[in-house]
C-alpha cells in the first residue's frame, strides 16, 4: 500500500511539473463613453450585449480580461463631444453620433442625403460598412481624429415628424421651428419650416419650453424619451432610415491591444450592428403603439404629398457627392454604390438621387 501511495504521489508531482503553472491572465482597462443616457437603445445594447459578449469570448482562452469603465450620460463627454473625447483619449471606446457632426462626418451622410429611399436598417448598416471597406476615405476620416472605425449602427427604422400641433399635410408645417439631427434639416426647406439643430436628448425640453414646436425623430426614441407628453401629434411621413452611430476605438489604445482582443472586439461589433438593426426594424410598430398609449395621435401623410416632398427637395445627394469629389473622396462613386445597393434590394425608392 505504501508503495502504491508513493507511486501516485510521484506521478502527480511529475504531472504538476510537466503541466507548469497556469498562464497569467492580463487585465486590460477600457473606458467606454457616450454623452447620451443609458436608456438610449444603442447604449443599452452595448451594455447588455456588446460588453458581455466580448467578455465571454475572451474567457474561452482566459488570456485576457477587460475591466470596463462605463461613462454615459455626460459623465465624461456630452453627445456632441464623443468624437473629440475619443480623439484625446478621454475614452478608449466611443459611440460617435455622426449625424450631429456636420462637415466633420459629412463623408458618412449618404443615407441622410438620399431620403425617401429605404426603411430597412439592416440593409443601410451593411451597405455603409461595405462602403467603409471599399472607399478608403471613410476610415481615413476617422484616422484623422486618432480613431479606428469598427462599425456603423442604424438605430432607427425611419424618421417621422412629431409636433405640438396636429399635422395632416405638408402645409401644416409652414413656419414651424422643428428640431433635427443636423443633416436632415435640409428636408424642411420645401415645407416652409425652420430647422433647429441639436441632439435628441434635448428635444423634450426644447419643445416643452417653446424653443421648437416639433422634431424629426423615430418612434422608438419618441417612446423612450416620452415625447407624447410634449409633442402629441405624429405625422407618419416615412422619411427613411439612416446610419447615425459609429463605434470607434482610440487609435493609440488600439495599437496596444493584443490581436486576440482586437479580433473579438471587431467580430462582436458587427453582431452589435446587426442586433441594433433588428431591434430598430421590429420595435417600430410597437413604439408607435406605445406613443399612442401615452396619449399621442398619428396621421399618415398621403402618398401624393410624400412624393411631392421628395420631388421638391434640391438634389441633396449630388450636392453631397460633389463636395466630396472636390476633396478627392470619391463622392459620386459612393453615391452610385449606395443607390445600386438599394435598387438591388428592391427598396421603395421615391427618387433616384444619383440619376436625376
Amino acid at each position: 500500500m505504501a508503495s502504491v501511495r508513493s507511486l501516485i504521489a510521484a506521478t502527480a508531482a511529475v504531472l504538476a511539473v510537466s503541466a507548469g503553472p497556469a498562464p497569467a491572465q492580463t487585465t486590460i482597462n477600457l473606458t467606454a463613453i457616450d454623452g447620451y443616457p443609458p436608456k438610449s437603445l444603442w447604449i443599452k445594447e452595448f451594455v447588455d450585449f456588446y460588453i458581455p459578449e466580448v467578455d465571454k469570448r475572451l474567457a474561452k482562452s482566459n488570456k485576457f480580461k477587460i475591466r470596463w469603465n462605463q461613462a454615459w450620460g455626460g459623465q465624461i463627454v456630452k453627445p456632441n463631444g464623443v468624437l473629440e473625447g475619443v480623439q484625446k483619449g478621454l475614452g478608449d471606446v466611443g459611440i460617435v453620433t455622426t449625424a450631429i457632426y456636420g462637415d466633420k462626418m459629412r463623408i458618412l451622410a449618404v443615407a441622410y442625403a438620399t431620403p425617401f429611399v429605404s426603411n430597412d436598417p439592416a440593409l443601410v448598416a451593411k451597405t455603409i460598412d461595405a462602403m467603409a471597406e471599399k472607399f478608403p476615405a471613410i476610415k481615413k476620416t476617422f484616422a484623422s481624429y486618432n480613431q479606428v472605425y469598427l462599425t456603423n449602427s442604424v438605430v432607427l427604422d425611419t424618421y417621422q415628424v412629431f409636433a405640438k400641433k396636429e399635422l395632416r399635410n405638408l402645409g401644416d408645417m409652414k413656419g414651424m421651428k422643428i428640431a433635427g439631427a443636423g443633416f436632415n434639416l435640409r428636408y424642411l426647406g420645401p415645407v416652409g419650416a425652420v430647422g433647429v439643430a441639436g441632439p435628441l436628448a434635448q428635444y423634450y425640453n426644447q419643445i416643452q419650453t417653446g424653443v421648437v414646436e416639433g422634431c424629426m425623430l423615430w418612434p422608438e426614441a419618441a417612446a423612450t424619451f416620452k415625447l407624447a407628453e410634449v409633442a402629441p401629434f405624429m405625422l407618419r411621413a416615412d422619411l427613411g432610415t439612416v446610419n447615425t452611430k459609429v463605434l470607434t476605438v482610440n487609435a493609440d489604445t488600439w495599437k496596444r491591444l493584443p490581436d486576440e482582443v482586437k479580433t473579438v472586439m471587431q467580430e462582436v461589433a458587427i453582431e452589435y450592428r446587426d442586433l441594433l438593426a433588428r431591434i430598430a426594424a421590429t420595435e417600430g410598430a410597437d413604439s408607435v403603439a406605445a406613443y399612442k398609449k401615452a396619449g399621442g395621435a398619428v396621421h399618415d401623410l398621403s402618398r401624393a404629398e410624400r412624393s411631392k416632398w421628395a420631388r421638391d427637395l434640391p438634389n441633396l445627394a449630388k450636392e453631397w457627392a460633389a463636395g466630396l469629389d472636390k476633396e478627392g473622396a470619391q463622392g459620386s462613386e459612393m453615391l452610385s454604390f449606395y443607390m445600386d445597393a438599394m435598387r438591388a434590394a428592391s427598396q421603395p425608392i421615391e427618387r433616384q438621387w444619383d440619376r436625376e
